[in-house]
Order: structure tokens, then C-alpha cells, then sequence
């Protein structure tokens, strides 16, 4: 196959799909193509339409690719969608970093770092599909372990969970993501990177016991929002 043929082909998988593709998934659509030469491609088309200052981009999201909106378009795409993302209030903003850094990790356990009762914030987060259920730890009473989901991944933009940026980073995601929720802007499925765009992904690198220090208690009467928002 023509190399451009293959690019406009996956142009099309990639825009029909919405939402990440991995590698595996796209090769599998043509017959006896290797996987290296699609991935060539695909990096290949992501250099062409940054150097073009294209209004699709083309990255790599919680182990696929993905078509996504420039940074610096989002505020013309919020005014189009008028819609809003997921709402991360400071107890789920703070319950989902403690799962992301510390997974696999019980309930008891979070909320011996929170200092208050998840249930409500945990059954938000398990509906909003940012966390799930991975199983139970060989404890007392098998306590069920939490895990992030690959929404968490395409929610921040971060390639996988090994991106994560260090904490302070994620701060300053905490403090955009609230300002974001004072105005419309868009949901998942329209890709909001400017929830993410104040830190760019690296390597993390913190040990088990910075996570707790760095992340500060909710308040009860914040728990007592989520608790509510949740049902």
C-alpha cells in the first residue's frame, strides 16, 4: 500500500474511532501490515500536522493514538460545545492522586491519608470511570485495591500511568481543573487538554511516602459535598 493511501486510511480509523487506538487495533485492520510500519506512520502524520499548524493533532493517550484539538484552540471549542467535563471537586481531585501514586490501594488505606470517609467519593469516581475495582488485597477481610482507568490517561493527556507528572505538577492540574469547573468547557469526548496543559508529562519518580505528605486532607464538609454530589 501507497504510503499516503495508509496515512489517509488512518486519518479516518483514527477520527472515526474517538477515543485512543492502540497500535495492535489499527494494524489489525489491514491484511499483513507489520505494526512498525503503521506506527511509523502515525508518528509521521503527528510531525506533519504539528508542522502545519493543523486544528486536529495527532497524539499518543493511554496506550493509542488519538485525534485531539490543539492546546490553544480549546477556548474557541468551549464556546462551540458549551459543555462541561467531568466535575473534580478538591475530594475527588485529592482521592483520585492518592490512587494514581500509590496504586494498588485500598479504601482504608485512602482514607487513612485523607483523614475522612471516601465511600461517596469513591463511588463517584468508579462512575466516572476514572478509577476501578482491581481485585482485593491478601489482608484481613480482602480489602478491594483501586486502579486508575485509561479515561484517567485520556483525561490528562498522559501517554501511560508511568507519564504521571510529580506532585507539585499535579497541583497545579488540581488548580486548573477547578477554575475550569467556574465555566463551560468541554468533556472527555472533546478531549480537554487544558485541564493537563500546565504540566507536561515525565517520569515519576516519588517514593510511596511522599504521597501522603504532599496531599492534603480534605475538609469534612467537603467530603460531605462529594458524598451528596455522588447519589
Amino acid at each position: 500500500m501507497e504510503e499516503e493511501r495508509l496515512k489517509s486510511i488512518l486519518a479516518s480509523l483514527l477520527f472515526a474511532a474517538g477515543e485512543p487506538v492502540s497500535i495492535a487495533r489499527l494494524a489489525a485492520v489491514f491484511d499483513d501490515m507489520p505494526r512498525a510500519t503503521v506506527q511509523k506512520a502515525l508518528a509521521e502524520m503527528a510531525s506533519q500536522y504539528a508542522a502545519e499548524n493543523r486544528g486536529i493533532v495527532i497524539d499518543e493517550v493511554a496506550g493509542g493514538y488519538q485525534m485531539r484539538t490543539p492546546k490553544d484552540h480549546a477556548g474557541y471549542v468551549r464556546k462551540l460545545l458549551a459543555a462541561r467535563p467531568p466535575r473534580l471537586s478538591r475530594p475527588l481531585m485529592e482521592t483520585v492522586a492518592i490512587i494514581a501514586y500509590r496504586q494498588p490501594i485500598t479504601r482504608p488505606e485512602i482514607e487513612q491519608l485523607r483523614g475522612v470517609d471516601t465511600g461517596g467519593v469513591l463511588e463517584t469516581l468508579l462512575e466516572k470511570r476514572l478509577v476501578k475495582i482491581a481485585g482485593r488485597k491478601e489482608a484481613p477481610g480482602r480489602p478491594m485495591v483501586y486502579e486508575t482507568t485509561p479515561e484517567f490517561l485520556e483525561l490528562f493527556g498522559l501517554k501511560d500511568i508511568e507519564s504521571l507528572p510529580d506532585l507539585s505538577e499535579f497541583r497545579e492540574i488540581e488548580r486548573a481543573v477547578e477554575q475550569a469547573n467556574t465555566g463551560p468547557v468541554e468533556g472527555i469526548e472533546t478531549h480537554p487538554e487544558d485541564s493537563a496543559e500546565t504540566a507536561e508529562p515525565s517520569p515519576h519518580e516519588a517514593d510511596a511516602s511522599e504521597a501522603p505528605a504532599d496531599t492534603a486532607p480534605a475538609t469534612p464538609d467537603d467530603n460531605d459535598n462529594e458524598n451528596e454530589n455522588s447519589h
